[in-house]
């Protein structure tokens, strides 16, 4: 009994070393996080993404009814130029917020034009209280124009920060519905992804 309980004991150094060399290689495998203040800042970036992407049926609904366009290249011309002036003035690259919302407008038009597709096989007839553009969707989105291209400044600055790319990836998954097969939630997020270290 003895012998058994000295093994024991000399053994007990080798297996705690053991221990803390697999909990060491454990951490090693783990991937970085962002800070929780970046991890913050990418939660509202992409908050804001889902709330511009869930004007897309409204939008729908309204071209639907008027037998609208659901390209609009004219104006999303305009939009595009005023936001270079505007991310210039924020102090934000033009070139990735023009891309950025570039980004945003083939997202909510591939959400308007999967609707269409969709309604036009059910024989769907016209809304009958359609949304009014201008009333309705408009304001929302020029409320929302300016908090992007400030949340855009954010996601400069975390650009570098070890894993806010994969992080934005995995939270987009639960902060950004499409209501479709996710394609539209990637497109609205690909710019940053682009832009993000891993």
């Amino acid at each position: 009994m003895r012998r058994y309980r000295t093994r024991t004991l000399a053994s007990l150094p080798v297996i705690m070393a053991m221990v803390v060399l697999l909990l060491l290689a454990g951490c090693q495998t783990q991937p970085p996080e962002p800070p929780d203040e970046d991890k913050l800042a990418i939660d509202h970036m992409l908050q804001l993404i889902d709330e511009r992407l869930d004007v897309a049926p409204i939008v729908a609904q309204s071209k639907w009814n008027s037998g609208a366009a659901i390209e609009a290249p004219e104006r999303e011309a305009q939009i595009l130029d005023q936001v270079e002036e505007d991310a210039a003035t924020a102090g934000v690259d033009e070139t990735f917020a023009r891309a950025f919302f570039d980004k945003q407008f083939s997202a909510s038009k591939q959400i308007q034009r999967r609707l269409h597709h969709q309604w036009l096989q059910e024989g769907r007839p016209p809304f009958a209280d359609p949304p009014d553009l201008a009333e309705e969707v408009r304001p929302v989105l020029d409320r929302l124009t300016p908090q992007l291209i400030e949340a855009l400044a954010d996601m400069q600055r975390i650009a570098e920060v070890d894993g806010a790319g994969r992080y934005l990836e995995r939270r987009a998954a639960e902060l950004v519905q499409d209501d479709f097969d996710g394609e539209p939630r990637q497109v609205a997020i690909q710019p940053l992804l682009e832009r993000m270290a891993p």
